[in-house]
């Protein structure tokens, strides 16, 4: 990872979308003025940015671009779920690009991060110039159940058991829809509860090493609150998408031109290789002519941008994607 740095412009993006509700998004630019830009697009959906997400860019080479997205970490109001949606966000990117008048940019992603990417460079294809994606999520149903009812369970009973606490035995057949009406509760209590319970059970996961930082982040209520309920919203709504959308030949299509880098830990139980797979799959088709395809399946990790082999084929990405394209 590069050194940490500061941002050197701190913005704020107020997007109204009824007239009693404003999306503010908290927006930040690091690294050199007039560098290559690259935007990067946080997981979640509700997980915010972080100062060192700044250090995966080489800052002499690159103009950082970071922000929060609807109701996510700075964004206010917070854990707002409201005009939320897949589509809005993606219109964000495009709003937020515009502000900054970039014409094309780098777009960097993981996990939800990297289905974010997908969905706004198959919108806008024309504005991308190349995708490095990590922890490919695509938001299909089988995906979803393989993480929230029936399959990271079978490795990790002890969280499991966890996550299951909060939820009556006759709703566990569908824990995300349950865990939506604890989310939604009218009792705060009730609510922060199940965010926690929401939360741990990712953040008990996501690495190789179980992380205690991030099962402490597990516990803050603002973090809790943002990132469980915007991550059901999304998940309960089936990512208000057809199922295996980004995945379609008609979408890919769109894209097949931009370079991509996909990074991928072989033990990642929160997105799992056979998606990663799967998007390779349906980039090489029918031996339709594309654009440079790079799989990278690291070893020794799971699902967080955070262990040391995932960071660095994301680091040797960005510079390699700087000094191409």
């Amino acid at each position: 990872m590069y050194p940490p740095i500061e941002p050197y412009e701190k913005g704020r993006l107020d997007i109204r979308v009824s007239p009693t509700l404003i999306h503010s998004l908290y927006y930040e630019i690091s690294g050199r003025s007039n560098g290559v830009p690259v935007v990067f697009l946080h997981g979640g959906p509700g997980g915010g940015v972080d100062p060192k997400d700044r250090q995966f860019f080489n800052p002499d080479k690159y103009k950082i671009v970071l922000f929060d997205q609807r109701g996510a970490g700075k964004s206010t109001p917070s854990a707002c779920i409201d005009h939320n949606t897949t589509w809005d966000l993606v219109a964000d990117i495009e709003r937020l690009r515009d502000k900054l008048s970039i014409e094309k940019w780098h777009v960097f992603g993981g996990s939800w991060g990297s289905t974010l990417a997908l969905a706004y460079a198959q919108t806008h294809p024309n504005r991308v110039r190349s995708l490095v994606l990590r922890g490919i999520f695509t938001l299909r149903k089988s995906e979803l159940r393989f993480f929230y009812q029936d399959g990271t369970s079978h490795l990790f009973p002890e969280e499991w058991s966890r996550y299951l606490r909060p939820v009556e035995p006759r709703k566990r057949d569908d824990m995300i829809k349950a865990y939506h009406s604890l989310l939604e509760d009218p009792d705060e209590k009730i609510r922060l509860g199940a965010a926690k319970a929401w939360s741990r059970w990712e953040m008990a996961t996501s690495r190789l090493f179980v992380s205690q930082d991030s099962l402490e982040r597990a516990e803050e209520d603002d973090f809790a609150l943002s990132f469980a309920r915007i991550e059901n919203h999304y998940f309960v709504n089936d990512g208000f998408m057809r199922d295996g959308q980004l995945l379609e030949e008609q979408s890919i299509a769109k894209i097949r031109h931009i370079p991509i880098i996909v990074v991928q830990g072989r033990y990642d139980v929160v997105c799992p290789p056979t998606t990663a797979w799967a998007l390779k799959m349906a980039w090489e088709a029918n031996g339709a002519e594309s654009a440079s395809f790079t799989f990278h399946l690291v070893q020794d990790a799971g699902h967080s941008s955070r262990e040391p082999g995932i960071e660095k084929k994301l680091v040797e990405a960005a510079d390699e994607v700087v000094e191409k394209y």
